[in-house]
């Protein structure tokens, strides 16, 4: 259940050296002009987790399998994509594959690279969720002039169109517009703004932010992150600690990912392999262990459990067996971060 996340902004943002640093590969053309990313770029990435290097000492294994995530370098836009400006609709029919849309907004100077207008990041997410928005009420528009929603029994769908014009026409994204069981309804929709969404400030390299942030934006220096990414794991450690920084971009970014989507892992360790797995927060034993193979859902039986702090102390299964710290549930058990798993499977 690899998390998609899409990496938008105005062209020269700065998202395609972010994209780069982040998957230390140059995989994006970056060039000082609009468009030079054409087509949307994709790489998988590594979630870290420390705590699958010391679930394989415990069981003795060498291979260690980390959760991903996947990040997508989606073609700049422009004011006006909604109707065909720039790279237009391509661009926007991309942003619809993803769980979540990262806006990368340029907040730092610098003369060498082009950029229309001021340096303005609050402008630039305007422009950005406006033309999400148009696009929106494009959809909605077609939906609520179609023959569909005269039918019997489509009144409450009628209700929640009616309700998402209104509000996306008043500028509103329809995340903020519908409630409850609306959202489900909207569901086969497809809508661009009801995706949750992540602001990332790109900051220049001195900015003191980098250090000590409490908004909710992902502040990172996309020069700092591309850096760090040509240097060795321990040089780029030294490096961060000589700046100031205690955790790297891409930490940051995918702890907000996992946060804003309410994602969490659960953890498997054997001879085999240490591994994590991404599954939604409150999800049940069954579906946990269908992420693993799909047909471990119908033919569960239980699980055993126990936490990783308990499956480090007491020295893996065995030891956490013989201390009463393994547990063994059924299907109605939700599934915590963290919980160190063995799933009981029938034929």
């Amino acid at each position: 259940m690899s998390l998609k996340v899409g990496i938008v902004g105005l062209p020269n943002v700065g998202k395609s050296t972010l994209f780069n640093a982040l998957l230390k590969r140059q995989q994006a053309l970056v060039a000082n002009y609009p468009f030079a990313t054409i087509e949307p770029n994709v790489g998988v990435v590594e979630v870290p987790d420390g705590r699958l290097a010391k679930l394989a000492e415990v069981v003795q294994t060498n291979k260690i399998v980390y959760a991903t995530v996947e990040f997508v370098d989606i073609a700049g836009l422009v004011a006006g994509a909604a109707t065909g400006a720039g790279l237009g609709n391509k661009f926007l029919s991309h942003i619809r594959e993803v769980d979540v849309i990262v806006q990368v907004l340029r907040d730092f100077v610098d003369s060498e690279v082009v950029k229309e207008g001021s340096v303005d990041p609050k402008s630039d997410y305007e422009v950005v969720t406006s033309e999400l928005i148009l696009k929106d009420l494009e959809m909605v528009m077609k939906v609520k002039e179609g023959k569909t929603l005269r039918e019997k029994g489509m009144e409450k769908k009628k209700e929640v169109v009616d309700k998402l014009y209104a509000g996306l026409n008043s500028g509103k994204p329809a995340r903020t517009v519908l409630v409850g069981g609306e959202v489900e309804l909207a569901a086969d929709l497809f809508l661009l703004t009801m995706k949750k969404e992540i602001k990332v400030l790109n900051v220049g390299e001195n900015d003191p932010r980098l250090r000590e942030y409490s908004g909710e934006e992902v502040v990172i220096s996309a020069k700092i992150e591309a850096e760090l990414s040509m240097l060795v794991e321990a040089d780029a450690k030294a490096y961060m600690e000589e700046l100031g920084i205690k955790e790297s971009g891409l930490d940051k970014l995918i702890r907000k990912a996992y946060e804003t989507l309410g994602k969490i892992s659960f953890l498997t360790a054997g001879e085999i392999e240490a591994r994590a797995w991404t599954i939604d927060r409150g999800m049940k034993a069954p579906a946990a262990a269908g992420v693993i193979h799909t047909d471990f859902t119908k033919k569960f039986i239980k699980a055993k459990v126990t936490s990783y702090e308990d499956f480090l102390r007491y020295g893996g299964w065995k030891g956490t067996a013989d201390a009463g710290k393994v547990r063994v549930e059924g299907r109605e058990y939700e599934m915590q971060d963290g919980d160190v798993v063995e799933f009981m499977i029938g034929v």
